[in-house]
């Protein structure tokens, strides 16, 4: 990369895991704090913890739509802003139910798109797939961070404090958009200015976008299920207190870096990462299966988180590039937007119905719940083409001057 694109990226990165990071934080403390909220019950817990992904869903399309249109900066400023206030909500919320609607109005911030959008503006194609790594390797790290701090948080000032640190998180992102990442580069660095139009059938009808389409909702569907369920595991079978399970979750997400890191190094070196997706998909599958046959053994959880985190972090780090290259030109903003829209339905349906199967059939039922759900994926990924080879042909600023 050159400076232009390392700036470019390293902001973007920030802002995009300062993001992830509000929404994280909830995951380790909602089951075990949310159940003294007026109202809880395991389904509407499951319905709080997912209800973001909802109003993601919906908007997701129509803001990379719009950021394919009036430039991603003011798209990315807006959803901040009302990510900001959904936060304000649900910090001041003594009910479950005005926690789902707090929930709801941050998911209304639906910048993924067009801050992937803008990432994919700025870089080259030979440098793209580095750009989106580090991107998802800022999500992997706000998981981490998340494991770390929402304990501590929710210990010191109960969830309030919680939502409260997710509306600051918004503010500071909003600011390092302007101070960090490179003004004016939109139109410089893109092919394409404006969306074309008829866009959106386009995508829908293109078979390898659907199918990481897929992939995407359906790895965050199984993460956001299994956090139903993993503070309550940690806790309840395995005897260790709330403020320590980062004990647990740190150490092995650190481990899972290197795996993904071998994964998508072999993947790019040959120019196969398109086939090693569907194994991909079978390791997270194998650490569910072994979740539910032995989540009251330390050492088994530990071999299958970090077995689930090798696929979760390969996964979110290779498929929005995977996805830029195949996405017709003059449609890359739309195309993000379905992919957000996919990513952000599956976290919803992983809460909601993750909620629903504890209720009715325990932690053993979720985890094979998301057994399942990746196994569909992994039959669909195995149809995955070849993307177009990666070229160099977009220049830069700092090339050109």
């Amino acid at each position: 990369m050159n400076t232009h694109e390392r700036r470019a990226t390293a902001g973007l990165s920030i802002i995009f895991g300062m993001r992830m990071l509000g929404l994280f934080l909830i995951l380790p403390v909602f089951t075990l704090y949310g159940s003294d909220l007026d109202g809880a019950t395991p389904a509407l817990i499951g319905l709080a913890i997912g209800a973001y992904g909802l109003t993601q869903a919906v908007l997701q399309v129509p803001f990379g739509m719009l950021s394919d249109r009036i430039g991603r900066r003011p798209v990315i400023v807006f959803g901040l802003l009302l990510f900001a206030l959904g936060s304000v909500v649900a910090a001041q919320a003594e009910s479950v139910q005005t926690v789902i609607l707090g929930r709801a109005l941050q998911g209304c911030g639906a910048i993924a798109a067009a801050v992937m959008a803008l990432a994919a503006d700025l870089t080259r194609d030979t440098q793209r797939t580095k750009a989106m790594a580090l991107i998802g390797i800022s999500v992997g790290a706000a998981f981490l961070v998340a494991m770390v701090a929402g304990p501590g948080i929710a210990a010191a000032s109960g969830l309030a404090g919680v939502f409260w640190v997710t509306a600051a998180l918004a503010l500071v992102a909003m600011a390092l958009l302007f101070f960090l990442v490179p003004a004016g580069g939109e139109k410089a660095f893109r092919p394409e200015v404006n969306a074309r139009a008829g866009g959106l059938p386009i995508v829908l009808r293109h078979p390898d976008l659907l199918r990481l389409d897929l992939g995407v909702l359906v790895l965050h569907l199984v993460l956001t299920a299994s956090f139903v369920v993993l503070p309550v595991v940690l806790e309840s079978r395995l005897g260790i207190p709330r403020g320590d399970h980062w004990l647990v979750y740190v150490p092995v997400l650190i481990l899972s870096v290197a795996g993904m890191a071998l994964i998508i190094m072999i993947g790019e070196r040959r120019q196969i990462l398109h086939r090693l997706l569907a194994g991909v998909a079978a390791l997270v599958i194998v650490a569910d299966l072994i979740m539910a046959g032995f989540s009251g053994w330390l050492p088994a959880l530990v071999v299958a988180l970090w077995l689930f985190f090798v696929g979760f972090n390969t996964l979110e780090a290779s498929l929005p590039s995977l996805l830029t290259r195949f996405a017709p030109e003059g449609l890359r903003g739309t195309a993000l937007g379905v992919y957000a829209t996919a990513q952000f339905l599956g976290a919803f349906l992983g809460g909601a119905l993750g909620g629903l199967v504890y209720g009715r059939f325990g932690v053993e039922g979720v985890f094979i719940f998301c057994a399942l759900a990746a196994s569909l994926w992994l039959a669909v990924a195995m149809g995955l083409r070849a993307p177009t080879p990666v070229t160099d042909h977009n220049t830069t600023q700092a090339e050109t001057s």
